[in-house]
């Protein structure tokens, strides 16, 4: 069974942009909610009855319910969330500050925490929903930092997000509202933009696979996430990371 209205959080690039438009080609109404409205505009231009876009910040309460709030009352309902939208940060332990880690906490824990809150008083009251957060491999791994690879204030709220998940889906469950999180591996996004070319080969050699990730590769998982086919699936992390953990 097809989703039939999802919202997706960091909809104008990467993960975000690549699951929005598999979740249009499908047939589903989507609701794009990104920060970046001119980028957003440029990459669905003209109209699509099946589309909303909206422009906030999902690390602000009135954003994320104003958000939720607009898709109800342009679609009239809303079965699904995911959220791919993050804040990246390579500061290692003794370059960061107070105002980076916070900066990075609030946008990719308090935002998680935000628009699945958001989402869960609409699934709640109806009875059904699924909501889908966005971990990192970089938990497992633990990644240090320096030449664009995630840092310890992002390997933490990252972390955040395992335990985020399965907190919710404990409490959301009885309501018969399904909470999982994707793990991507390394993904060809601009997050990984800063990596130097023999930065991108060393990454590589420690992937089965020989590759990094299409973020269409990790947008179909979470949309599997929030299929039918994954009814009996809650609390989860599917790690999607072509076999990097191996070592």
């Amino acid at each position: 069974m097809v989703t039939k209205t999802a919202l997706v959080t960091g909809a104008a690039s990467g993960i975000g942009l690549a699951c929005t438009k598999l979740l249009l080609e499908q047939g589903t109404k989507v609701a794009a909610f990104d920060i970046q409205g001119q980028k957003l505009r440029e990459q669905f231009p003209g109209s699509n009855k099946n589309l909303l876009s909206l422009i906030g910040d999902f690390s602000k309460q009135e954003d994320c319910f104003g958000a939720i709030d607009d898709t109800l009352t342009h679609f009239g309902e809303l079965d699904a969330v995911l959220h791919w939208g993050a804040a990246h940060s390579s500061a290692r332990w003794n370059e960061l500050t107070a105002e980076e880690c916070n900066r990075v906490l609030q946008v990719n824990v308090t935002g998680s925490i935000l628009i699945a809150q958001s989402a869960a008083n609409v699934m709640e009251k109806q009875g059904s929903g699924s909501i889908v957060l966005c971990t990192s491999t970089s938990v497992l791994q633990g990644v240090t930092g320096g030449e664009g690879q995630g840092g310890p204030a992002y390997v933490a709220s990252k972390g955040a997000i395992i335990a985020l998940t399965r907190s919710l889906a404990r409490a959301l469950g009885p309501k018969g509202v399904r909470v999982n999180a994707v793990s991507p591996g390394i993904t060809e996004t601009e997050m990984i933009a800063g990596y130097t070319d023999e930065q991108r080969k060393n990454m590589k050699a420690r992937f089965p696979l020989g590759r990094f990730a299409a973020p269409e590769e990790i947008a179909h998982a979470g949309i599997y996430l929030t299929s039918e086919k994954a009814s009996f699936m809650t609390g989860e992390v599917m790690h999607v990371n072509g076999g990097s953990n191996f070592g």
